[in-house]
């Protein structure tokens, strides 16, 4: 063996319970907190001992969450109800897809938005006209 893994055997057993991916729900919240601790620590500092670590950690955590929670997909009804009520909105505040009638043909699914419509939306509400398709 080597001098690096040597010197990596003598080190690594009191770290590696904070960097082992974590594979139940436990050990995902430790890694967590750690992350939290971590980011509060380094910051923007890239330059910071740590930061390499904050990206370990911060990568362990992502994946984990990307197979245990997945982002439900949602209907273009269900992210323009969603944008309405963030921004308060009725149905006739907008007119840039047509009337009142034609919004809520829109949110029971009745009707699609067009390209139009999806493009005047996405400029309102500053999103990326993909959340509308």
């Amino acid at each position: 063996m080597n001098n690096t893994l040597e010197t990596m055997v003598t080190n690594w057993q009191p770290i590696a319970p904070l960097v082992a991916v974590p594979y139940t729900e436990t050990e995902y919240q430790e890694r967590v907190a750690l992350l939290n601790d971590l980011i509060d620590e380094v910051g923007e500092n890239e330059d910071h001992p740590l930061a390499s670590l904050l990206d370990i950690v911060g990568i362990a955590v992502s994946n984990y969450e990307q197979a245990h929670y997945p982002i439900p997909t949602s209907t273009p009804q269900d992210v323009l109800a969603y944008l309405m009520a963030e921004h308060q909105l009725k149905q006739s505040d907008l007119p840039e897809i047509g009337s009142q009638g034609v919004v809520s043909e829109i949110l029971r699914g009745k009707r699609q938005l067009n390209v139009r419509q999806i493009r005047a939306l996405a400029q309102r509400f500053c999103v990326t006209a993909d959340v509308f398709l």
